[in-house]
């Protein structure tokens, strides 16, 4: 049979409550900041996943197509040499 106070073993019975409070509020604020990290997580885009963002194509320049035309042998090197100082020359508008 238990004589005298039920709480004996917590000593004195005044100074308990508040490793207990601070124990409550550390895990309810742990509870609420994992919860509040993963919803961040899902709901906003991710700006550094390590793959390079897709570059836009760009248009090719005159002397680019030109240069494939000599690479793909449709022109010989002299008429490329004549239509790329041509290309130069001109002025752009």
């Amino acid at each position: 049979m238990h004589n005298g106070n039920w709480n004996d073993t917590m000593g004195n019975g005044t100074w308990w409550w508040i490793p207990m409070t601070i124990m409550m509020i550390a895990f309810w604020g742990g509870l609420i900041w994992i919860g509040v990290t993963l919803l961040k997580r899902n709901h906003t885009p991710q700006l550094h996943t390590g793959a390079t963002p897709p570059v836009a194509p760009t248009r090719p320049t005159a002397e680019d197509v030109l240069a494939e035309r000599l690479a793909r042998g449709e022109i010989e090197p002299d008429d490329y040499r004549q239509r790329l100082d041509a290309l130069r020359t001109t002025p752009r508008t």
